[in-house]
């Protein structure tokens, strides 16, 4: 499993031309799911996210995490995240989870999340265009296989 945080002013989601989820500061999240992936991978990526202290204290150092700053979440699916770009030019996605399995768990992940954030996402499968002002900018990857 994979997280791509990007530490945000304002970011939305839109599918046809609405907007289907949209915040303010806090956390764009790109969620990507390997077929092995389960609920105890999830969790622990959860964890490691609502504790990540990214965003700057009064003295300009990154020690405040996401209820800090009162922060809200967008969360995006993502399989594109486990592209294999090793052979050829066509990227190959053998990696990431089936869809059934990657839409469980991601939905998993959104009402985790929403548990103590505002939580927004966007519409797992569809054609999807995201905005962001990324903050900084500030990205990190969260990577279960590195935790």
């Amino acid at each position: 499993m994979k997280f791509v945080v990007q530490r945000v002013t304002h970011a939305s989601v839109t599918v046809d031309g609405k907007v289907v989820g949209s915040i303010g500061k806090g956390f764009m999240v790109l969620v990507g799911v390997a077929e092995e992936d389960t609920r105890e991978t999830a969790d622990k990526l959860v964890k490691k996210l609502l504790a990540l202290r990214i965003f700057d204290d009064e003295n300009g150092k990154t020690n405040l995490a996401l209820a800090d700053v009162n922060g809200e979440l967008l969360m995006v699916s993502q399989f594109t995240l486990f592209a294999d770009c090793r052979h050829g030019n066509r990227p190959s996605f053998f990696k990431a989870g089936n869809p059934q399995l990657a839409n469980e768990l991601y939905e998993y992940i959104v009402s985790e999340c929403a548990k103590h954030f505002r939580t927004e996402k966007g519409v797992f499968g569809a054609d999807m265009k995201v905005e962001l002002l990324n903050d900084g900018p500030f990205t990190v990857i969260l990577d279960s296989e590195q935790l």
